[in-house]
């Protein structure tokens, strides 16, 4: 199973550049273009948050016409900048996403890896929380399916990456969701967004890889007093590819045309 993972294309009008400098939509259909000119393509196509920038219908309008290329299912989660009423509106014909509910969290179990989304969202702030309620949730759903291989996909990184202006704004609840995680070894992965750069750590007895944006950068700066800076080094995805009797290899991808070789001799 090959599964995508896009993140952060923080999605505004052609023209209306976030920031007043990043074009996100056509950043956002060169990274479709890309992933559809992979072969093999992939099985599922992951969105872990802050899916547009400011939360709106017409935001998340040029978002689905964007995505509508690929083909292919696309199971999403918000980030800190998605509104999650727009959000349940936008993808209304997306059977996976609760109707009702605090939450936007959900599993699919049609694939060879269980798909465990959940929703870290506190509306109005920059970080997010794991409290008591959705740990809870998590621990239940896990404990449905022992043996079933499983990726969890969240949009707030559960631990402190070095970067100091990231870092001011932690997951609530990290320590409880990772007593959580430890607790089921059939987890593989978890996949996480919003820290728009790739990042993984070994975590209470998993992986967690966070996945670099579709459009702009964080600078890596780790200066305990570095300011939050971003840059246009290449956009990316991550593709997270199951291997029975191997497990689950994660490859970061850059977006762009890059000039190819073929290689001849050693390596």
């Amino acid at each position: 199973m090959l599964i995508a993972q896009i993140s952060d294309l923080h999605v505004k009008p052609a023209g209306k550049p976030a920031y007043g400098r990043v074009d996100t939509l056509p950043m956002l259909e060169r990274a479709v273009a890309h992933l559809g000119r992979l072969d093999p393509r992939p099985d599922v196509v992951l969105l872990t948050g802050d899916l547009v920038d400011e939360g709106s219908d017409g935001e998340y309008a040029l978002l689905r016409r964007a995505l509508a290329p690929l083909d292919r299912p696309i199971y999403a989660i918000p980030g800190n900048h998605d509104e999650r009423a727009a959000m349940r509106r936008a993808f209304a014909d997306h059977a996976y996403l609760p109707a009702g509910g605090d939450f936007l969290h959900y599993v699919v179990d049609d694939h060879p890896v269980r798909l465990v989304a959940l929703d870290t969202l506190i509306p109005g702030k920059v970080g997010g929380a794991m409290d008591a309620e959705r740990c809870a949730w998590l621990d239940r759903r896990l404990a449905e399916a022992p043996d079933r291989p499983t990726l969890v996909q969240m949009h707030h990184p559960p631990f402190a990456m070095g970067i100091s202006h990231l870092d001011r704004f932690a997951l609530e609840g990290a320590a409880a969701l990772g007593a959580v995680l430890q607790r089921h070894p059939q987890v593989e992965r978890v996949v996480c967004g919003h820290a728009h750069r790739a990042v993984s750590l070994r975590w209470y007895g998993t992986t967690v890889s966070v996945c670099p944006s579709t459009a702009h950068q964080f600078t890596l700066d780790l200066r305990p007093d570095a300011p939050a800076i971003w840059s246009f080094e290449p956009p990316g995805f991550q593709l997270h590819h199951w291997l029975p009797g191997t497990g689950l290899l994660t490859h970061t991808v850059q977006i762009g045309d890059f000039a190819a070789y073929p290689c001849r001799g050693a390596n």
